[in-house]
Protein backbone atom coordinates (compact mmCIF):
# COMPACT_ATOMS: atom_id res chain seq x y z
CA UNK A 1 0.00 0.00 0.00
CA UNK A 2 1.32 3.43 -0.88
CA UNK A 3 1.20 6.56 0.87
CA UNK A 4 -0.46 9.51 -0.58
CA UNK A 5 0.54 11.64 2.14
CA UNK A 6 3.55 12.60 0.67
CA UNK A 7 4.34 11.90 -3.28
CA UNK A 8 7.33 9.04 -4.13
CA UNK A 9 9.48 10.72 -6.71
CA UNK A 10 9.41 7.82 -8.77
CA UNK A 11 5.60 7.76 -8.73
CA UNK A 12 5.37 11.90 -9.10
CA UNK A 13 7.31 10.96 -12.20
CA UNK A 14 5.47 8.04 -13.87
CA UNK A 15 1.52 10.47 -12.89
CA UNK A 16 3.26 13.77 -14.65
CA UNK A 17 3.75 11.69 -17.55
CA UNK A 18 0.21 9.79 -17.35
CA UNK A 19 -1.77 12.73 -16.73
CA UNK A 20 0.33 14.58 -19.94
CA UNK A 21 -0.78 11.20 -22.18
CA UNK A 22 -4.19 11.37 -21.17
CA UNK A 23 -4.48 15.04 -22.80
CA UNK A 24 -2.04 14.22 -25.53
CA UNK A 25 -4.42 11.13 -26.21
CA UNK A 26 -7.38 13.33 -26.65
CA UNK A 27 -5.56 15.44 -28.94
CA UNK A 28 -5.13 12.54 -31.51
CA UNK A 29 -8.64 12.09 -31.62
CA UNK A 30 -10.12 15.16 -31.70
CA UNK A 31 -7.43 16.06 -34.73
CA UNK A 32 -8.25 12.42 -36.36
CA UNK A 33 -12.28 13.54 -35.83
CA UNK A 34 -12.68 16.75 -36.78
CA UNK A 35 -14.01 17.70 -39.98
CA UNK A 36 -12.75 21.84 -40.26
CA UNK A 37 -9.28 22.54 -41.67
CA UNK A 38 -8.60 24.56 -38.12
CA UNK A 39 -8.14 22.12 -36.17
CA UNK A 40 -7.93 18.74 -38.59
CA UNK A 41 -5.06 20.65 -40.62
CA UNK A 42 -3.75 23.71 -38.33
CA UNK A 43 -4.06 22.17 -35.14
CA UNK A 44 -5.52 25.16 -33.32
CA UNK A 45 -7.09 23.52 -30.39
CA UNK A 46 -6.13 22.33 -26.64
CA UNK A 47 -7.23 19.46 -24.29
CA UNK A 48 -5.97 19.57 -20.88
CA UNK A 49 -7.84 17.36 -17.47
CA UNK A 50 -8.65 19.27 -14.31
CA UNK A 51 -8.95 18.26 -10.99
CA UNK A 52 -12.79 18.04 -9.08
CA UNK A 53 -12.16 22.30 -8.22
CA UNK A 54 -11.27 22.94 -12.18
CA UNK A 55 -7.98 23.56 -11.43
CA UNK A 56 -5.80 22.92 -14.52
CA UNK A 57 -3.97 19.13 -13.65
CA UNK A 58 -2.11 18.91 -17.02
CA UNK A 59 -2.78 19.65 -20.92
CA UNK A 60 -0.50 18.67 -23.83
CA UNK A 61 1.79 21.22 -25.57
CA UNK A 62 -1.18 22.74 -27.57
CA UNK A 63 -2.19 26.30 -27.64
CA UNK A 64 -0.79 28.48 -24.31
CA UNK A 65 -3.38 31.16 -24.64
CA UNK A 66 -6.05 28.35 -24.49
CA UNK A 67 -4.77 26.13 -21.90
CA UNK A 68 -3.67 29.29 -19.26
CA UNK A 69 -7.37 30.08 -19.58
CA UNK A 70 -9.32 26.94 -19.85
CA UNK A 71 -9.65 26.82 -16.04
CA UNK A 72 -11.96 29.65 -15.56
CA UNK A 73 -14.32 28.00 -17.74
CA UNK A 74 -14.20 24.53 -15.82
CA UNK A 75 -14.56 26.36 -12.63
CA UNK A 76 -17.58 28.90 -14.15
CA UNK A 77 -19.61 24.94 -15.04
CA UNK A 78 -18.58 23.97 -11.43
CA UNK A 79 -20.12 27.28 -9.99
CA UNK A 80 -23.34 27.43 -12.66
CA UNK A 81 -24.19 24.22 -12.64
CA UNK A 82 -22.84 21.96 -9.98
CA UNK A 83 -26.36 20.95 -8.56
CA UNK A 84 -27.04 19.19 -12.15
CA UNK A 85 -24.45 17.72 -12.86
CA UNK A 86 -24.65 14.55 -14.17
CA UNK A 87 -22.77 11.48 -16.18
CA UNK A 88 -23.00 11.48 -19.55
CA UNK A 89 -23.26 15.52 -19.44
CA UNK A 90 -21.33 17.71 -22.06
CA UNK A 91 -21.21 21.25 -21.69
CA UNK A 92 -20.17 24.07 -24.25
CA UNK A 93 -18.78 27.18 -23.29
CA UNK A 94 -17.16 30.83 -25.37
CA UNK A 95 -18.27 33.20 -23.31
CA UNK A 96 -15.23 35.52 -22.79
CA UNK A 97 -16.77 37.04 -19.71
CA UNK A 98 -16.62 33.10 -18.31
CA UNK A 99 -13.13 32.18 -18.45
CA UNK A 100 -13.67 32.19 -22.58
CA UNK A 101 -10.99 33.88 -24.78
CA UNK A 102 -12.93 34.81 -28.20
CA UNK A 103 -15.51 33.31 -29.43
CA UNK A 104 -14.53 31.48 -31.90
CA UNK A 105 -12.32 29.43 -29.35
CA UNK A 106 -15.39 26.99 -28.06
CA UNK A 107 -14.81 24.69 -25.11
CA UNK A 108 -16.59 21.05 -24.95
CA UNK A 109 -15.98 19.91 -20.81
CA UNK A 110 -16.98 16.68 -20.23
CA UNK A 111 -17.26 16.04 -16.08
CA UNK A 112 -16.05 12.89 -15.11
CA UNK A 113 -17.57 10.80 -12.52
CA UNK A 114 -16.95 7.23 -10.74
CA UNK A 115 -19.13 5.01 -8.98
CA UNK A 116 -20.47 5.54 -5.72
CA UNK A 117 -18.42 2.79 -4.02
CA UNK A 118 -15.08 3.56 -5.69
CA UNK A 119 -15.35 7.16 -4.36
CA UNK A 120 -13.60 7.20 -0.79
CA UNK A 121 -13.13 11.01 -1.32
CA UNK A 122 -16.95 11.96 -1.83
CA UNK A 123 -19.00 9.39 -0.01
CA UNK A 124 -22.86 9.55 -1.80
CA UNK A 125 -23.65 5.48 -1.67
CA UNK A 126 -27.41 6.94 -1.69
CA UNK A 127 -26.98 9.40 -4.78
CA UNK A 128 -27.99 8.61 -8.26
CA UNK A 129 -25.21 11.59 -9.41
CA UNK A 130 -22.31 11.33 -6.74
CA UNK A 131 -19.89 14.44 -7.61
CA UNK A 132 -17.36 14.62 -10.14
CA UNK A 133 -14.13 13.43 -9.55
CA UNK A 134 -12.16 14.98 -12.27
CA UNK A 135 -12.84 17.37 -15.67
CA UNK A 136 -11.74 16.80 -18.77
CA UNK A 137 -12.28 19.54 -21.57
CA UNK A 138 -11.20 20.55 -25.13
CA UNK A 139 -11.11 23.96 -26.78
CA UNK A 140 -11.04 24.07 -30.87
CA UNK A 141 -11.23 26.95 -32.86
CA UNK A 142 -14.36 27.08 -34.91
CA UNK A 143 -14.23 28.36 -38.56
CA UNK A 144 -16.80 30.50 -38.17
CA UNK A 145 -19.07 31.28 -35.35
CA UNK A 146 -20.86 33.82 -36.51
CA UNK A 147 -20.05 37.55 -36.32
CA UNK A 148 -20.07 40.28 -38.88
CA UNK A 149 -17.45 38.92 -41.08
CA UNK A 150 -17.03 35.26 -42.68
CA UNK A 151 -14.40 33.83 -40.12
CA UNK A 152 -16.04 35.93 -37.21
CA UNK A 153 -12.34 37.28 -36.87
CA UNK A 154 -13.53 40.98 -37.21
CA UNK A 155 -10.51 43.52 -37.78
CA UNK A 156 -13.66 46.23 -36.46
CA UNK A 157 -15.85 44.83 -34.09
CA UNK A 158 -17.16 47.25 -30.67
CA UNK A 159 -18.83 44.64 -29.19
CA UNK A 160 -19.23 41.25 -28.77
CA UNK A 161 -22.40 40.41 -30.24
CA UNK A 162 -20.68 41.57 -33.57
CA UNK A 163 -18.11 38.88 -33.12
CA UNK A 164 -20.34 35.90 -33.31
CA UNK A 165 -22.63 33.76 -30.97
CA UNK A 166 -21.96 33.29 -27.52
CA UNK A 167 -22.47 30.07 -25.35
CA UNK A 168 -22.31 30.00 -21.81
CA UNK A 169 -22.46 26.72 -19.85
CA UNK A 170 -24.65 25.37 -22.85
CA UNK A 171 -25.79 21.50 -22.39
CA UNK A 172 -24.45 19.73 -25.67
CA UNK A 173 -24.92 16.48 -24.31
CA UNK A 174 -27.38 15.07 -22.06
CA UNK A 175 -27.19 12.11 -20.43
CA UNK A 176 -25.40 10.75 -23.77
CA UNK A 177 -27.71 12.21 -26.22
CA UNK A 178 -26.67 14.84 -28.66
CA UNK A 179 -29.09 18.06 -28.42
CA UNK A 180 -28.49 18.78 -32.41
CA UNK A 181 -31.69 20.75 -32.85
CA UNK A 182 -30.93 22.74 -30.11
CA UNK A 183 -27.48 23.21 -31.07
CA UNK A 184 -28.52 24.33 -34.54
CA UNK A 185 -31.34 26.22 -33.28
CA UNK A 186 -28.54 28.00 -30.85
CA UNK A 187 -26.30 28.97 -33.45
CA UNK A 188 -29.19 30.28 -36.21
CA UNK A 189 -31.19 32.28 -33.44
CA UNK A 190 -28.31 35.46 -33.66
CA UNK A 191 -28.30 38.80 -35.26
CA UNK A 192 -25.05 37.41 -37.57
CA UNK A 193 -25.69 33.70 -37.16
CA UNK A 194 -22.97 31.00 -38.01
CA UNK A 195 -22.51 30.64 -42.07
CA UNK A 196 -21.73 26.98 -41.76
CA UNK A 197 -23.56 25.37 -38.61
CA UNK A 198 -22.89 21.63 -40.28
CA UNK A 199 -18.99 22.29 -39.71
CA UNK A 200 -19.84 23.58 -36.22
CA UNK A 201 -21.70 20.43 -35.18
CA UNK A 202 -19.00 17.84 -36.70
CA UNK A 203 -16.30 19.51 -35.01
CA UNK A 204 -18.10 19.71 -31.49
CA UNK A 205 -19.00 16.24 -32.25
CA UNK A 206 -14.72 15.71 -32.23
CA UNK A 207 -14.77 17.55 -29.22
CA UNK A 208 -17.33 15.24 -27.38
CA UNK A 209 -14.96 12.33 -28.78
CA UNK A 210 -11.95 14.13 -27.83
CA UNK A 211 -13.11 14.29 -23.94
CA UNK A 212 -14.74 10.61 -24.03
CA UNK A 213 -10.98 9.95 -24.57
CA UNK A 214 -9.74 11.08 -21.68
CA UNK A 215 -12.97 9.89 -19.60
CA UNK A 216 -11.73 6.37 -20.46
CA UNK A 217 -8.10 7.08 -19.50
CA UNK A 218 -9.01 8.60 -16.16
CA UNK A 219 -11.13 5.27 -15.58
CA UNK A 220 -8.09 2.99 -16.17
CA UNK A 221 -6.19 5.09 -14.03
CA UNK A 222 -8.68 4.92 -11.34
CA UNK A 223 -8.83 1.16 -11.83
CA UNK A 224 -5.32 0.83 -11.92
CA UNK A 225 -4.26 2.71 -8.79
CA UNK A 226 -7.14 3.53 -7.03
CA UNK A 227 -9.33 7.46 -6.45
CA UNK A 228 -7.27 8.41 -3.62
CA UNK A 229 -3.68 7.85 -4.98
CA UNK A 230 -5.15 9.11 -8.55
CA UNK A 231 -6.26 12.60 -6.57
CA UNK A 232 -3.54 12.75 -4.52
CA UNK A 233 -1.16 13.28 -7.29
CA UNK A 234 -2.96 15.55 -9.12
CA UNK A 235 -2.25 17.64 -5.95
CA UNK A 236 1.25 16.51 -6.08
CA UNK A 237 1.68 17.11 -9.49
CA UNK A 238 0.69 20.61 -8.83
CA UNK A 239 2.74 21.31 -5.74
CA UNK A 240 5.55 20.66 -7.75
CA UNK A 241 4.95 22.66 -10.68
CA UNK A 242 4.35 25.61 -7.69
CA UNK A 243 8.01 24.66 -6.30
CA UNK A 244 9.69 24.74 -9.49
CA UNK A 245 8.14 28.28 -10.53
CA UNK A 246 9.41 29.57 -6.91
CA UNK A 247 12.67 28.47 -7.69
CA UNK A 248 12.61 30.33 -11.21
CA UNK A 249 11.33 33.05 -9.43
CA UNK A 250 14.43 33.34 -7.00
CA UNK A 251 16.82 34.22 -10.05
CA UNK A 252 14.97 37.40 -11.33
CA UNK A 253 15.17 40.87 -10.20
CA UNK A 254 12.20 43.89 -10.04
CA UNK A 255 11.14 45.12 -13.20
CA UNK A 256 9.06 47.14 -14.56
CA UNK A 257 8.02 47.92 -18.56
CA UNK A 258 5.63 49.80 -20.94
CA UNK A 259 4.65 48.71 -24.50
CA UNK A 260 2.80 51.29 -26.34
CA UNK A 261 0.89 49.16 -29.52
CA UNK A 262 -0.16 50.43 -33.45
CA UNK A 263 -3.64 51.63 -31.58
CA UNK A 264 -2.32 53.80 -29.18
CA UNK A 265 -3.00 51.69 -26.25
CA UNK A 266 -0.52 50.71 -23.55
CA UNK A 267 0.58 47.87 -21.62
CA UNK A 268 1.92 49.17 -18.31
CA UNK A 269 3.13 45.87 -16.15
CA UNK A 270 5.54 45.88 -12.88
CA UNK A 271 6.96 43.06 -11.47
CA UNK A 272 7.98 42.96 -7.64
CA UNK A 273 10.09 39.72 -6.51
CA UNK A 274 9.45 38.88 -2.69
CA UNK A 275 12.63 36.55 -1.98
CA UNK A 276 12.01 35.91 1.31
CA UNK A 277 9.02 34.26 -0.06
CA UNK A 278 9.96 33.02 -2.99
CA UNK A 279 6.61 35.17 -4.46
CA UNK A 280 5.66 37.99 -7.18
CA UNK A 281 3.46 40.62 -8.16
CA UNK A 282 2.64 41.27 -11.42
CA UNK A 283 0.97 44.53 -11.38
CA UNK A 284 -0.94 46.15 -14.55
CA UNK A 285 -2.30 49.53 -13.21
CA UNK A 286 -1.72 52.06 -15.69
CA UNK A 287 -2.87 50.06 -18.53
CA UNK A 288 -5.04 51.46 -21.10
CA UNK A 289 -9.01 51.59 -19.78
CA UNK A 290 -11.01 49.90 -22.03
CA UNK A 291 -11.15 49.98 -25.56
CA UNK A 292 -14.09 50.70 -28.35
CA UNK A 293 -12.30 48.59 -30.84
CA UNK A 294 -11.58 44.67 -29.97
CA UNK A 295 -7.81 44.74 -28.71
CA UNK A 296 -9.60 44.32 -25.11
CA UNK A 297 -8.09 40.89 -23.71
CA UNK A 298 -10.63 38.58 -21.05
CA UNK A 299 -9.16 38.77 -17.94
CA UNK A 300 -8.46 34.83 -18.41
CA UNK A 301 -6.59 35.94 -21.06
CA UNK A 302 -4.19 37.85 -19.41
CA UNK A 303 -4.16 35.61 -16.93
CA UNK A 304 -2.77 32.55 -19.19
CA UNK A 305 -0.19 35.19 -20.97
CA UNK A 306 1.49 36.00 -17.22
CA UNK A 307 1.25 31.85 -16.58
CA UNK A 308 3.15 30.76 -20.02
CA UNK A 309 5.83 33.67 -19.36
CA UNK A 310 6.35 31.77 -16.00
CA UNK A 311 6.54 28.69 -17.26
CA UNK A 312 8.96 29.44 -19.87
CA UNK A 313 11.26 30.68 -17.15
CA UNK A 314 10.95 26.83 -15.46
CA UNK A 315 13.95 24.50 -16.42
CA UNK A 316 12.01 21.43 -15.00
CA UNK A 317 9.95 19.09 -17.18
CA UNK A 318 6.86 20.29 -15.44
CA UNK A 319 2.98 20.27 -17.35
CA UNK A 320 2.03 23.93 -17.27
CA UNK A 321 -0.98 23.35 -14.65
CA UNK A 322 -2.78 25.52 -11.34
CA UNK A 323 0.42 25.31 -9.50
CA UNK A 324 2.54 27.75 -11.55
CA UNK A 325 0.08 30.10 -10.30
CA UNK A 326 0.12 30.10 -6.75
CA UNK A 327 3.61 31.97 -6.23
CA UNK A 328 2.15 35.06 -8.26
CA UNK A 329 -0.14 37.13 -7.31
CA UNK A 330 -1.85 39.14 -10.36
CA UNK A 331 -3.53 42.36 -10.13
CA UNK A 332 -5.63 43.68 -13.17
CA UNK A 333 -8.08 46.48 -12.41
CA UNK A 334 -11.51 45.93 -13.38
CA UNK A 335 -12.57 48.11 -16.87
CA UNK A 336 -9.39 48.01 -18.20
CA UNK A 337 -8.26 46.95 -21.68
CA UNK A 338 -6.40 43.49 -19.83
CA UNK A 339 -9.84 43.09 -17.39
CA UNK A 340 -12.83 44.68 -19.62
CA UNK A 341 -16.31 44.69 -19.10
CA UNK A 342 -19.58 43.00 -21.14
CA UNK A 343 -19.93 43.64 -24.00
CA UNK A 344 -16.43 44.85 -24.79
CA UNK A 345 -14.81 43.44 -28.07
CA UNK A 346 -12.18 40.87 -27.70
CA UNK A 347 -11.56 38.98 -30.49
CA UNK A 348 -8.18 40.84 -30.98
CA UNK A 349 -7.49 40.79 -27.26
CA UNK A 350 -6.91 37.05 -27.54
CA UNK A 351 -4.88 36.80 -30.26
CA UNK A 352 -2.92 40.27 -30.56
CA UNK A 353 -3.20 41.74 -27.17
CA UNK A 354 -2.05 38.46 -25.02
CA UNK A 355 1.30 38.58 -27.00
CA UNK A 356 1.56 41.73 -26.21
CA UNK A 357 1.59 41.09 -23.00
CA UNK A 358 4.10 38.03 -22.92
CA UNK A 359 6.38 40.69 -24.57
CA UNK A 360 6.12 43.34 -21.96
CA UNK A 361 6.63 40.90 -18.95
CA UNK A 362 9.84 39.87 -21.02
CA UNK A 363 10.65 43.34 -21.44
CA UNK A 364 10.51 43.72 -17.79
CA UNK A 365 12.15 40.78 -16.52
CA UNK A 366 15.08 42.10 -18.80
CA UNK A 367 14.96 38.12 -20.18
CA UNK A 368 14.29 37.91 -23.88
CA UNK A 369 13.80 40.62 -27.07
CA UNK A 370 10.17 41.32 -28.32
CA UNK A 371 9.19 38.56 -30.61
CA UNK A 372 6.55 39.35 -33.93
CA UNK A 373 3.83 40.32 -31.01
CA UNK A 374 1.68 39.62 -33.62
CA UNK A 375 -0.38 35.99 -35.07
CA UNK A 376 -1.28 38.17 -38.19
CA UNK A 377 -4.63 36.43 -38.24
CA UNK A 378 -6.33 36.39 -41.81
CA UNK A 379 -9.60 35.00 -42.59
CA UNK A 380 -11.19 35.09 -45.93
CA UNK A 381 -14.43 33.22 -47.32
CA UNK A 382 -18.40 34.29 -48.13
CA UNK A 383 -21.59 31.98 -47.50
CA UNK A 384 -19.61 29.31 -48.69
CA UNK A 385 -16.45 29.33 -47.81
CA UNK A 386 -14.57 30.08 -44.10
CA UNK A 387 -11.06 30.15 -43.59
CA UNK A 388 -8.56 31.68 -40.62
CA UNK A 389 -4.97 31.37 -40.22
CA UNK A 390 -2.79 32.84 -37.83
CA UNK A 391 1.40 33.23 -39.69
CA UNK A 392 4.37 32.98 -38.50
CA UNK A 393 7.09 35.26 -37.58
CA UNK A 394 10.82 36.05 -35.75
CA UNK A 395 11.07 35.15 -32.06
CA UNK A 396 12.68 37.69 -30.06
CA UNK A 397 16.67 37.36 -29.13
CA UNK A 398 17.32 36.39 -25.73
CA UNK A 399 20.05 36.93 -23.23
CA UNK A 400 22.08 33.71 -24.49
CA UNK A 401 20.40 33.00 -28.29
CA UNK A 402 19.57 34.35 -31.27
CA UNK A 403 15.63 34.39 -32.08
CA UNK A 404 14.06 31.98 -34.69
CA UNK A 405 13.10 32.89 -38.42
CA UNK A 406 9.64 32.40 -39.21
CA UNK A 407 8.22 30.55 -36.33
CA UNK A 408 4.68 31.02 -34.16
CA UNK A 409 5.45 32.59 -30.97
CA UNK A 410 4.43 32.27 -27.80
CA UNK A 411 0.55 32.57 -27.04
CA UNK A 412 -0.10 30.45 -30.37
CA UNK A 413 1.58 26.81 -31.46
CA UNK A 414 -0.71 26.24 -34.48
CA UNK A 415 0.71 25.20 -37.74
CA UNK A 416 -0.23 26.54 -41.05
CA UNK A 417 -2.53 24.77 -43.59
CA UNK A 418 -0.25 22.57 -46.35
CA UNK A 419 -0.31 24.56 -49.49
CA UNK A 420 -2.33 21.00 -50.88
CA UNK A 421 -4.75 21.19 -48.58
CA UNK A 422 -5.67 24.55 -48.43
CA UNK A 423 -5.67 25.03 -52.78
CA UNK A 424 -7.85 22.05 -52.60
CA UNK A 425 -10.33 23.42 -49.98
CA UNK A 426 -10.62 27.30 -50.83
CA UNK A 427 -10.65 28.65 -54.44
CA UNK A 428 -7.10 30.09 -53.60
CA UNK A 429 -3.55 29.85 -55.01
CA UNK A 430 -0.91 30.23 -52.65
CA UNK A 431 1.38 32.43 -54.91
CA UNK A 432 5.03 32.36 -52.83
CA UNK A 433 5.74 31.91 -48.70
CA UNK A 434 9.05 33.11 -48.19
CA UNK A 435 11.39 33.94 -45.53
CA UNK A 436 11.69 38.15 -45.41
CA UNK A 437 15.45 38.94 -45.36
CA UNK A 438 17.03 41.56 -42.66
CA UNK A 439 13.66 41.64 -41.02
CA UNK A 440 15.03 40.61 -37.43
CA UNK A 441 16.56 43.10 -35.32
CA UNK A 442 20.45 43.06 -35.15
CA UNK A 443 22.22 42.56 -31.86
CA UNK A 444 24.83 40.51 -30.03
CA UNK A 445 22.16 38.22 -30.55
CA UNK A 446 19.77 38.95 -33.43
CA UNK A 447 16.01 38.34 -33.82
CA UNK A 448 14.89 36.14 -35.99
CA UNK A 449 13.31 36.94 -39.37
CA UNK A 450 9.50 37.51 -40.39
CA UNK A 451 7.99 36.32 -43.48
CA UNK A 452 6.09 37.04 -46.98
CA UNK A 453 2.77 35.20 -48.05
CA UNK A 454 1.15 35.73 -50.86
CA UNK A 455 -2.64 34.56 -51.27
CA UNK A 456 -3.83 34.49 -55.14
CA UNK A 457 -8.05 35.18 -54.78
CA UNK A 458 -9.84 32.81 -57.84
CA UNK A 459 -13.21 33.87 -56.82
CA UNK A 460 -14.74 37.13 -55.15
CA UNK A 461 -14.44 37.05 -51.32
CA UNK A 462 -14.28 39.15 -48.31
CA UNK A 463 -10.51 38.86 -46.47
CA UNK A 464 -9.53 40.62 -43.19
CA UNK A 465 -6.67 41.18 -41.39
CA UNK A 466 -6.05 41.27 -37.68
CA UNK A 467 -2.36 42.22 -36.40
CA UNK A 468 -0.02 44.62 -34.86
CA UNK A 469 3.68 45.88 -35.28
CA UNK A 470 2.72 47.44 -38.61
CA UNK A 471 3.58 51.02 -36.74
CA UNK A 472 5.42 50.31 -33.54
CA UNK A 473 8.30 47.80 -34.44
CA UNK A 474 9.11 44.91 -31.77
CA UNK A 475 11.38 46.21 -29.24
CA UNK A 476 15.48 45.15 -28.76
CA UNK A 477 16.23 44.72 -25.26
CA UNK A 478 19.90 45.50 -23.65
CA UNK A 479 20.82 47.83 -26.40
CA UNK A 480 19.51 45.39 -29.45
CA UNK A 481 17.64 46.94 -32.53
CA UNK A 482 14.12 46.66 -33.24
CA UNK A 483 12.89 44.06 -35.72
CA UNK A 484 11.39 45.36 -38.72
CA UNK A 485 7.70 46.35 -38.78
CA UNK A 486 4.89 44.15 -40.92
CA UNK A 487 3.18 45.30 -43.67
CA UNK A 488 -0.24 44.68 -44.90
CA UNK A 489 -0.85 44.99 -48.89
CA UNK A 490 -3.07 44.02 -52.08
CA UNK A 491 -1.96 43.82 -55.63
CA UNK A 492 -4.87 43.92 -57.69
CA UNK A 493 -5.32 41.85 -60.78
CA UNK A 494 -5.06 45.04 -62.91
CA UNK A 495 -1.32 45.93 -60.86
CA UNK A 496 -2.42 48.67 -58.71
CA UNK A 497 -1.19 48.27 -55.34
CA UNK A 498 -3.48 49.18 -52.13
CA UNK A 499 -1.98 49.43 -48.40
CA UNK A 500 -3.94 48.50 -45.69
CA UNK A 501 -3.52 49.43 -42.25
CA UNK A 502 -2.98 46.67 -38.88
CA UNK A 503 -6.57 45.77 -39.23
CA UNK A 504 -8.67 46.11 -42.26
CA UNK A 505 -11.67 44.06 -44.27
CA UNK A 506 -11.25 44.42 -48.04
CA UNK A 507 -13.52 42.76 -50.93
CA UNK A 508 -11.12 40.51 -53.36
CA UNK A 509 -11.71 39.62 -56.65
CA UNK A 510 -10.79 37.00 -58.94
CA UNK A 511 -6.96 37.58 -59.53
CA UNK A 512 -6.27 40.02 -56.69
CA UNK A 513 -3.32 38.67 -54.25
CA UNK A 514 -2.99 39.73 -50.37
CA UNK A 515 0.33 40.10 -49.32
CA UNK A 516 1.19 39.78 -45.60
CA UNK A 517 4.72 40.56 -44.41
CA UNK A 518 5.27 39.81 -40.98
CA UNK A 519 7.28 41.41 -38.27
CA UNK A 520 10.79 40.35 -37.30
CA UNK A 521 11.78 39.85 -34.00
CA UNK A 522 13.66 42.22 -31.65
CA UNK A 523 17.64 42.01 -31.10
CA UNK A 524 19.34 41.04 -27.65
CA UNK A 525 22.64 43.12 -26.67
CA UNK A 526 24.71 45.17 -28.91
CA UNK A 527 26.69 43.95 -31.83
CA UNK A 528 29.79 42.43 -30.84
CA UNK A 529 31.62 42.16 -34.16
CA UNK A 530 34.02 39.57 -31.69
CA UNK A 531 31.48 37.28 -31.00
CA UNK A 532 32.57 34.94 -33.90
CA UNK A 533 35.99 35.02 -33.22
Amino acid sequence: MYTTTQPDPVRLEIFKNLYQFIAEQMGIVLQNTAASVNIKERLDFSCAIFDFSGLLVANAPHIPVHLGSMSESVRSLINEKHDTLKPGNVYLSNNPYNGGTHLPDVTAITPVFLESRENTLFPTPYSPFPTPLFFVASRGHQADIGGITPGSMPPHSTTVEEEGIIFDNFLLVEERNFREPAVRQHLSNHTYPARNPDQNIADFKAQIAANERGVQELHKMVLQYGVDTVQAYMKFVQANAEESVRKAINLLKDGSFVYEMDNGARIQVKVTIYPETRSATIDFTGTSEQLNSNFNAPKAVTQAAVLYVFRTLVDDNIPLNAGCLKPLEIIIPVGCMLNPTYPAAVVAGNVETSQTIVDALYGALGVMAASQGTMNNFTFGNEQYQYYETICGGSGAGIDFDGTDGVHSHMTNSRLTDPEVLETRYPVLLESFSLRPDSGGKGQYSGGNGVVRRIRFLEPMTANILSSHRVVPPFGLNGGEAGIVGRNWIQRHNGIEENLDSTATVEMKPGDVFVIETPGGGGFGKVSYLRNS
